[in-house]
């Protein structure tokens, strides 16, 4: 599992072309100029891994395109040690990036063959979040819960009430929303009942798939 010279120099201009595209946040770039993508992706697209593009992972998923990852991790206002829940964990990169800028990351994975890869890939690159779970990210993780924020890397028809409920008040949730093409959108939780939106536009994901157990 290399990371050499070549890829840190196609992670820098990767970093640059970001903060082309409005990224600002400088420990979203530092993450993203740290994680080697190339490593959670299939040997064959190696060539192509610091592209702005998504690229299948298996089991009918993709790995976000980077700008996506950062766009999201940059509404997230991650701060060191930060509890941060995110339904879909995929390939992992989106859980290194979290984990890169200093938060504690529980992450829910329903596809099994997911699940397994990457459980294993990320110790591998010395990469520890807090909790890995295989179950239904529509019911998030109750028992560990609250959470300072909520990330969902899928595209879903609604916001799932039991996510709503474990985020702390002041705390942030940030969701694809939609069929076809997804709004992103977030919500800042205001009080036990309130909460503000915000959407930002649309980005294309894969469906959050609901009742795996």
């Amino acid at each position: 599992m290399k990371d050499t010279a070549k890829h840190q120099g196609l992670r820098n201009q990767l970093v640059a072309l970001l903060k082309e595209k409005g990224i600002t946040d400088k420990s979203v770039l530092e993450a993203i100029k740290k994680i080697p993508r190339h490593l959670f992706l299939n040997s064959s697209f190696e060539d192509y891994a610091y592209q702005d593009k998504a690229f299948p992972i298996g089991a009918g998923q993709t790995i976000s395109q980077p700008y996506t990852v950062a766009f999201q991790s940059q509404l997230l206002e991650v701060k060191k040690d930060h509890k941060i829940l995110e339904i879909g964990t995929g390939s992992g990169y989106q859980t290194a990036v979290l984990c890169a800028m200093g938060a504690k990351v529980y992450s829910i994975e329903r596809q099994t063959e997911l699940f397994k890869l990457t459980s294993a890939l990320l110790p591998k690159l010395g990469i520890r979040p807090k909790h890995l779970s295989f179950g239904d990210g529509y019911k998030g993780l109750e028992n560990h819960s609250p959470f300072d924020s909520i990330i969902v890397t899928a595209g879903a028809p609604i916001i799932p009430k039991p996510l709503m409920a474990q985020l702390k008040i002041g705390g942030r949730l940030v969701i694809p929303l939609g069929e076809e093409h997804q709004v992103m959108t977030m919500l800042i939780r205001k009080n036990e009942t309130q909460f503000e939106k915000h959407e930002f536009g649309e980005f294309r994901f894969v469906p959050l798939l609901e009742n795996k157990n």
